[in-house]
Parts: structure tokens; sequence; C-alpha cells
């Protein structure tokens, strides 16, 4: 079943469940992604484009808790959890960190990287390669490490 088609039934169901905080992250949701459609001027949008919007919205929910926390806010980062985990479900299983490790050290050997001033040649290489598996700022971790190690 399309990811879209997915959501449209869950909201349905949180609808018909009277499950508010699902249902209200659903039709966030669902807004991004008919905007990004008007936007696009498409009628639907491809699974990638989908995907893309969810990890936007996982990001800015991911902001927002940090910004919380750091405010003292614990009630609105626990409502931003909520929905950060509601939105997770919906994106493709991430790649373990000991298989993308081994993926930017490959990268890094066939690229002949030796310092982090080229870090925007390796990024360039391995993005396209992890796009919706890995989240960019995990794997810019991963590979600083790996080049100052």
């Amino acid at each position: 079943m399309p990811l879209l088609e997915k959501i449209e039934g869950d909201l349905t169901q949180a609808m018909k469940a009277r499950d508010a905080l699902k249902t209200s992250t659903l039709r966030l949701l669902k807004a991004s992604l008919s905007n990004e459609a008007i936007k696009k001027k498409k009628d639907k949008l491809e699974e990638p484009e989908v995907v893309e919007i969810i990890q936007r919205q996982v990001k800015q929910r991911r902001e927002s808790i940090e910004i919380f926390d750091k405010g003292g806010r614990k009630e609105l980062a626990d409502k931003e959890r909520s929905e950060l985990a509601i939105l997770q479900s919906y994106l493709p299983t991430q790649m373990p960190d000991e298989e993308l490790r081994t993926l930017i050290q490959k990268c890094i050997q066939s690229l002949g990287i030796k310092t982090k001033a080229e870090m925007g040649r390796l990024m360039k290489e391995l993005m396209p390669q992890v796009k919706g598996k890995a989240d960019g700022k995990k794997v810019q971790e991963i590979a600083s490490s790996l080049l100052s190690a």
C-alpha cells in the first residue's frame, strides 16, 4: 500500500477512535503533503517525496523538543515526542549505525579522503546512497569521527 494511502487510512481510523493527538499530527502531515503537491503542481506526490516531507516534519519535531527542553516546557516537549513517534512510524527503517559506519569507511577509502576539509566531497558521494535510510546529521557525525580518528 502506498504511503500516502496508509496515512489517509490511519487518519480516518484515528478520527473514528477519537485519538486527538494522532488525528492532529496526521492532519498536519497531510496538509504539508498537500501544500508540497500544490507547490510542485502535481496531483499526487511520489513515494520518495512523501518520505522527504515526513523527514522534514520529524526534523522540526526534534528541533522543537530541544527548544522546549531548554526552555523548561516539559509538557510541550512530551507532546512533540509523541508526535515524533507517530511520524517516525511512517518512515522506512533507518540504517543501523554499524552498517552506516562501514559504508562511510568504504567511501572514504574509495575517494582517498584524508582530512575533514574534504568532508563536502564525501557527503556529496554518500548522501544519494543513504537517502531515506539515514539522517544526514548522523552521517556527518560518523564521518567526522572517522576522519578525526
